[in-house]
This record gives structure tokens, C-alpha cells and sequence, in this order.
């Protein structure tokens, strides 16, 4: 005999279990998918940073008591005038650091430009979740008249839909490749340099912070396009893929939100017009000396800055030691970054996202064989930020365990890493190099 209330009960399941069933369903319809999964997403990171602030837990390098006993060795076999290391301190450290060979590139004079400018042809596209990067890649290619839109650069950037970040030569590089267009990376730049290039007629992708925008949250990253000048009112034109079109930001402003990520920018240009570009880079055409200029600003910013923008130039410090192949100083640098001046910041303001978007500590740890603190700062990264689709880390996680012995958590971070980025050529050659098939 049938029990009518536990009939009813059942009915209920099935009714609730077929509701839910239907909305999973109609979520993952992309146009509605496409409008409520960053709001999902955002809701969830919410719960998970509030119950695990990020910016509560500080990362230490183990490690730097070893790298500071090895060049003491080394200083002590070198001539007597070298200065010797000091122990970190809120001032700036006199760091180890090799004198690379100077490349002597023609100054060129500037040429004189107009007050204001203003750039017309850029197409403007509100970028879709974790977009950023391809729809000002795409906005940017729009002024030489190309066709496509974010859709057409996703994949050539971003393949995986949840991937956290893009980095400014993977847009040069999918330039050179998917384009007839070509483009280049710089760092160190200034107001200057992004006037005269605009005036020439070329639009500037540059990567900076979202201070202006979201102030009270979380420190991000993010790209734009700038289009435009004005003197009289001392501020930079904007396409913002977030915030709107002609976005207008000062010039104080900008520099500063643009110190997170020492000043790089990426110029496209049709092949032809090469010879102009060249001529505005000035000696910035030469990438050492660029790499060199990138330097000498982040050292002379330490000694002006405090609070996180101090970190900032601390880290770009590290970072463009480590494009100049110094290892040592720029782990050095990154030590100070963290140990010394990270902790200073308060919880709320600390960029805790920072690699996210820069790989630079990996390098520097990984080339001067402090292994364990790459697998340290790799599982901080991932850990504390509750996301795992920033496949830079894992690879770089990877590499260190395998240095340090643990063949097969390399490989299980190896294939964390092709996940994210299917087909990434990095993961695949460190499997490849292991025998160990994708």
C-alpha cells in the first residue's frame, strides 16, 4: 500500500530536482551564461576573500640567507672596492649588480608636437569576464583597421575562458602571428614618450592598476588603450574595455597606477611605418639600453617613494634586473620587496594579486637556485588567491620541483599548467623534455 505523504515527499524532490536541473541548464545558455558568470564568480571570490582575507597573509623568502652567503663568497674573491651587501632595511640596499656592457644608440631630438590630440577609429568594446586583455588587443588593432573583436582574440591569447591574465608580449606576439601588423614591448616609459607617440598617430596599449576605478577593493591589473592627449587639462584619453569610452585620466594619475607595472607599454604598427617608430624610441629603440632606462627609474623611485608604491618600485627594480639576465640582484630586490616592505602595507591595500600578472620572482628565485622559495611563492599565489587558472605559476612551481627531485609533482604541474592554457608550448616542452606525453 502506497503511503500518500511519502509520494507526496518524493514528487517534491523530483519537482525541486527538475527546477534546478532546468536553471543549471538555462545558466549555461551562453547569452545568459555570458551575463551572469562574472557576477557568480565575483559573489563566490567575495565569500572565499572574506573568510580568507588575502591581504592578512605576507610571503617571506626562505631562502635569501643562502643567496646572501653565496655573494658574500663572491664578494670576497672580488676586488676590495665592491660594496658589500647590506642587511635589508626600509632604505634602499646597495645590491649586487653586474655592469653590463653600455650600447651607445644615437639621441635623437623630439620632435615638437601639438598641445591636444585626439586619435579617431578605435573601435570601443565593454570587455566580457576576465576580458580585459583581449578586448584592448582588439580595440587597438581596430584603429589599423582590423575586423575582429574580443571574440577573434580570445583564443589566441587566452584559450581557456577562466584564465586570470595576459602578458603584454603575448599581445605582441599574437600581433606578429595572427596579423599583417607588427608590434613591440618597451618599459620604463613616461608621459613624454606616450604624447609623442600618439601625436605620430599610434595608439599606446599600456597595463596599469584600477586604483581610480576600484579603489576600496582588491588591488588588479588592467590593460588600456590610450588615444589621446590634452596639455591644458593635463590628462591622457582612454579606451577602457571596463570603465568606458574616452576615458579621461591625468597624467599624475596615470603614471602612478601605471608604477605596478614598471611603465611597459606595446606599441602596433603596419610593418612600413617601422622606421617612425624607431625614431620616436630614440635610444628606447635599442632594448638594453631600454631595459637599462627601466632600471635606473625604479632605483631612483625608491628613494621617493613609500607604502606600496615603494613595493612597486622595489619589484620593478627586480624586474628589470631579471630582463637583464642579473639573477642575483634581482632576487635581491625582490627579498626587500617582500620581506622588508610588503609587511608595511596594510592588509586592505596589499597587491597580493602581483603574480598574477608578473613572473619576475620565479626567474630570479628559479636562476639562482633558491628552488623552494618558487614552490613556496608558486602555492602562496595559488593558496591564498583561491584561483588556479594562472598557469605561470604552476609551470614555474613545475620547474622548481623537478630541480628539487619530485619528478611527478612537476608533471602533475606541467599538465595543471596545458589545462589552463591548452597547447602552451612552455608546458609542453617541459613534458616533452621528460618523455611524459600531454
Amino acid at each position: 500500500m502506497r503511503n500518500p505523504k511519502l509520494t507526496r515527499l518524493l514528487m517534491g524532490f523530483l519537482v525541486v530536482f527538475a527546477l534546478l536541473a532546468l536553471m543549471l541548464a538555462v545558466y549555461y545558455l551562453p547569452p545568459v551564461h555570458e551575463r551572469l558568470a562574472w557576477r557568480v564568480s565575483s559573489l563566490r571570490a567575495k565569500v572565499f576573500y572574506f573568510f580568507n582575507p588575502p591581504g592578512k597573509v605576507v610571503f617571506s623568502p626562505g631562502q635569501q640567507e643562502e643567496m646572501d652567503a653565496i655573494v658574500s663568497m663572491t664578494l670576497t674573491a672580488m676586488p676590495s672596492t665592491l660594496t658589500p651587501t647590506l642587511k635589508p632595511s626600509l632604505a634602499p640596499t646597495v645590491l649586487m649588480t653586474s655592469t653590463p656592457t653600455e650600447t651607445r644608440v644615437p639621441t635623437i631630438t623630439p620632435t615638437a608636437i601639438p598641445d591636444s590630440v585626439i586619435l579617431q577609429g578605435v573601435r570601443h568594446e565593454y570587455q566580457k569576464m576576465n576580458n580585459c586583455g583581449p578586448a584592448t588587443l582588439a580595440m587597438a588593432l581596430s584603429y589599423w583597421g582590423w575586423a575582429g573583436d574580443q571574440e577573434t582574440t580570445r583564443p589566441w591569447l587566452r584559450p581557456h575562458p577562466d584564465d586570470r591574465n595576459i602578458m603584454p608580449e603575448e599581445m605582441a606576439a599574437a600581433v606578429k602571428i595572427h596579423t599583417d601588423l607588427d608590434a613591440l614591448v618597451r618599459s620604463g616609459g613616461d608621459t613624454h614618450i606616450l604624447k609623442q607617440f600618439i601625436a605620430a598617430g599610434f595608439p599606446v596599449i599600456i597595463e596599469r592598476d584600477m586604483g581610480d576605478v576600484r579603489p576600496n577593493e582588491d588591488w588588479t591589473g588592467h590593460y588600456g588603450v590610450i588615444t589621446g592627449y590634452d596639455d591644458s587639462r593635463e590628462r591622457f584619453i582612454l579606451q577602457d574595455s571596463f570603465v568606458m569610452a574616452d576615458y579621461p585620466l591625468a597624467y599624475v594619475d596615470h603614471y602612478r597606477y601605471w608604477r605596478a607595472f614598471n611603465h611597459i607599454y606595446v606599441v602596433i604598427f603596419p610593418p612600413e611605418r617601422e622606421p617612425e617608430v624607431l625614431s620616436i624610441l630614440g635610444a628606447h629603440a635599442d632594448v638594453h639600453f631600454n631595459l637599462q632606462h627601466a632600471e635606473e627609474i625604479a632605483q631612483e623611485a625608491i628613494n621617493e617613494l613609500d607604502g606600496r608604491d615603494l613595493f612597486f618600485a622595489w619589484f620593478n627594480l627586480g624586474t628589470s634586473r631579471v630582463n637583464l639576465g642579473d639573477y642575483f640582484a634581482a632576487a635581491q630586490a625582490y627579498d626587500h620587496a617582500y620581506n622588508v616592505v610588503y609587511p608595511t602595507i596594510p592588509s586592505a591595500a596589499r597587491p597580493w594579486r602581483m603574480t598574477w600578472y608578473q613572473t619576475g620572482p620565479y626567474a630570479a628565485y628559479y636562476y639562482t637556485g633558491r628552488y623552494q622559495d618558487v614552490v613556496n611563492l608558486a602555492t602562496f599565489t595559488i593558496v591564498n588567491s583561491g584561483v588556479q587558472e594562472i598557469e605561470e605559476t604552476w609551470l614555474w612551481r613545475g620547474r622548481a620541483r623537478l630541480a628539487l627531485g619530485d619528478v611527478d609533482g612537476a608533471i602533475d604541474d606541467f599538465h595543471t599548467a596545458l589545462k589552463f592554457h591548452p597547447g602552451w608550448e612552455a608546458a609542453l616542452a617541459e613534458l616533452n623534455n621528460l618523455g611524459v606525453s600531454p
